[in-house]
């Protein structure tokens, strides 16, 4: 959560770990979202090599960051598991929105 602290690092250009410093509701809006992006990247990825990948919510996430992150300023946002599945037993791909239902282009 504290993820701010690297963006003279990570975005020198300006000050822009200011814009959060004390700013709670930010700090917790940014990390999620930024960190659903690249987890979605990262499904991207091990899709693209060719893994299985099964990601998830609806689990107890106080449960998982008391056994992952005790201790840091870590949170948990999804889980995701990566491998191989056995193609008898791989569902097939679920429908999707046509793109004129999902999107819209202003």
């Amino acid at each position: 959560m504290k993820f701010y602290e690297k963006l003279p690092e990570l975005f020198p250009h300006t000050d822009a770990r200011s814009w959060f410093t004390g700013n709670e509701v930010l700090i917790t809006e940014t990390a999620f979202r930024n960190a659903s992006l690249q987890g979605a990247y990262l499904i991207i990825a091990a899709r693209a090599l060719g893994l299985d990948c099964g990601p998830m919510s609806g689990f107890d996430r106080a449960r998982v960051d008391a056994e992952f992150f005790k201790g840091t300023d870590w949170k948990s946002n999804f889980l995701c598991n990566f491998g191989y599945g056995e193609a008898s037993r791989l569902h097939p791909r679920s429908p999707r929105l046509d793109f004129d239902e999902a999107c819209r282009i202003l």
